[in-house]
Parts: structure tokens; C-alpha cells; sequence
């Protein structure tokens, strides 16, 4: 006879928010109109910095890097998170599922590296302004910029054919939105704790080192701030303040979710907290960035000025 536990799993279903079904119509709405305004406002900013020649400088190279990847990490969520809500089709076959997982992994892991590299940038602007035009070259911040990313794609890659190596025989409700990677192992049909250190081990060490290494950025520039001129001291501060948000609101939600003890039955915690830093961070963004960065916003109207001309 054949063992049914045996039989290995092809596909998954996405649970979703099945369990608000009264209210899926305006969760539709809401979704799409965030993934729209996330997807045109992050658009604007890398067209714009690649346009305005007063924004061809390392920072805003990096920014319109970063514009970029929340386009891909948001396209990686809310399409398949839209299409769920509004059809009764949950299914995701194995490979798309492994697909987005690596995905997600490899954008975050390469969000991390860029904030780190950002930080950098402004260090080196504020506290070594003299060395900056050499420390800061095309070149170099072309690299840097490279080298975040790759190293993000690369920094998953072993996990993720660890993950796919693994054995699906059991149940394939996957009680989340996305296929993100603990709701993935539960269902494994196999012990998947070692597989699970190793996540939280790669997690721990990607988002602990950069936050880490942001943060020495920023003690610097705090302790060189304080010795500028008070004039002077406001506008170094302001370009530093808009980055500092974004790290503060994507390091503070990630940490809280892959680093730190998880809580018995977190189940629905964890899947509303995830829209955190899959939905709403990216959405924030383009206007942190804007609102709160002159020269961006500048660049911005100067740009609606010559499209309502044409």
C-alpha cells in the first residue's frame, strides 16, 4: 500500500484574509490604491534622479536604487496579495512559492545592505567632507551600490536551497498572505528546526550587522553635528533626517519579526505585522523622501511644471 503521508506536495494555498471576507471589497480598494501610489511615487523618484542633473550626487544615486527595489519588493507581494482578495483561486504552485520567498529574501537582505552604504554616504558627506569627492567617486559608488546588491541575492541563495531540498507531505495551508518563510516551514513533514536556525541565524546577522553598522554611522555624524555652527548644524541634520526615518521604521519592524522570540499562537499577529514592512513601508517611502528632502520635492514640481507645459 502507499503511504498517503507520504505524497509529496506540488502547490499551496495562500489563506490570505479568507477570515474578513465581509469587508474583502474595501481591502481590494485599499490595497491597490497603496500599491498604485507606491509603484507612481517611487517611479517619479527614480526617473527624477536620473533626469535633474542637480541629483547625478552618490546620495540620490542610492535613493533612486532604493525607489527601484521598492517597486520590485512591493510587485513581489501586493499583485498575488490583490488577486487572492478579489478571487476565490488561493492555489500557488511550489516553484512560484519558492520563487517569492527568495525573492523577498534577497530584496530585504539588499535593502539592508543599501541603508548601510546610504549611511555611509553621509558620513563621509559630514564628517570627512574634504575626502568625499575621492571616497565617494562614480566609480566607487557604482560599486558599492553593485556590490549591495548582489551580496543581498547571494545572502539567500544557500537558504533558499535548503528550503526547496525540504520534504511537503502534510497540510498545504500556508496561513499567510505570501509565502513568507516560518509559515512555509511549519508545513514541512520533516523536523525543519535546522533549517529554521539557519533562517534566524542568516536573519540575525543581516539585519543586526547593517543596522548596526547604520546605527555607527549616525553616532558619528550625531557627535559631528554637534561641534557645527548652529546654522550649519540644521542643514546637515536635514539630509540625514529623512534616511534616519526609513531606518528606524524598516529595522524596527523587520528585527521584531525575524529576529526577535516569536510568541505562542502569533499567527494572525504575525500576518497583520507583516503588511508593516510589505505594504506600508514601501508606501511611506516616496513621501518621507520627498517631504522631507528639499532638492527631491524641488525636483519633483519642477518636473510636473514641464509636463503641464507639454
Amino acid at each position: 500500500m502507499i503511504d498517503t503521508n507520504e505524497t509529496s506536495v506540488s502547490e499551496f494555498i495562500l489563506l490570505g484574509f479568507s477570515g474578513v471576507k465581509n469587508i474583502k471589497p474595501l481591502l481590494f480598494g485599499v490595497f491597490l490604491f497603496i500599491y498604485i501610489i507606491t509603484f507612481t511615487g517611487n517611479i517619479v523618484i527614480v526617473t527624477v534622479v536620473y533626469v535633474d542633473l542637480q541629483l547625478h550626487t552618490p546620495m540620490y544615486f542610492y535613493l533612486g536604487n532604493l525607489s527601484f527595489l521598492e517597486i520590485l519588493y512591493t510587485t513581489n507581494i501586493i499583485p498575488r496579495m490583490l488577486s487572492n482578495i478579489i478571487t476565490e483561486n488561493h492555489i500557488v504552485s511550489f516553484l512560484e512559492c519558492i520563487a517569492q520567498l527568495y525573492f523577498f529574501g534577497s530584496l530585504g537582505s539588499t535593502e539592508c545592505f543599501l541603508l548601510v552604504v546610504m549611511a555611509y554616504d553621509r558620513y563621509v558627506a559630514i564628517c570627512r567632507p574634504l575626502h568625499y569627492a575621492t571616497l565617494m567617486s562614480t566609480r566607487t559608488s557604482f560599486l558599492m551600490a553593485l556590490c549591495s546588491w548582489c551580496a543581498g541575492f547571494i545572502a539567500t541563495f544557500g537558504a533558499i536551497i535548503l528550503v526547496s531540498q525540504l520534504s511537503f507531505c502534510g497540510p498545504n495551508t500556508i496561513k499567510h498572505f505570501f509565502c513568507d518563510l516560518h509559515p512555509v516551514l511549519e508545513l514541512s513533514c520533516k523536523n525543519a528546526h535546522v533549517m529554521d536556525t539557519v533562517a534566524w541565524t542568516l536573519a540575525s546577522t543581516i539585519l543586526l550587522g547593517s543596522c548596526l553598522l547604520t546605527l555607527a554611522s549616525y553616532v558619528r555624524i550625531m557627535i559631528t553635528i554637534k561641534g557645527i555652527p548652529s546654522k550649519g548644524r540644521q542643514k546637515a541634520f536635514s539630509t540625514c533626517t529623512a534616511h534616519l526615518t526609513v531606518v528606524v521604521i524598516f529595522y524596527g519592524a523587520m528585527i521584531s519579526m525575524y529576529v526577535s522570540p516569536k510568541a505562542p499562537n502569533s499567527v494572525e499577529f504575525n500576518r497583520y505585522s507583516s503588511l508593516l514592512y510589505t505594504v506600508v513601508t514601501p508606501f511611506l517611502n516616496p513621501f518621507i523622501y520627498t517631504l522631507r528632502n528639499q532638492e527631491v520635492k524641488q525636483a519633483v514640481i519642477k518636473s510636473i511644471k514641464v509636463l503641464c507645459r507639454c
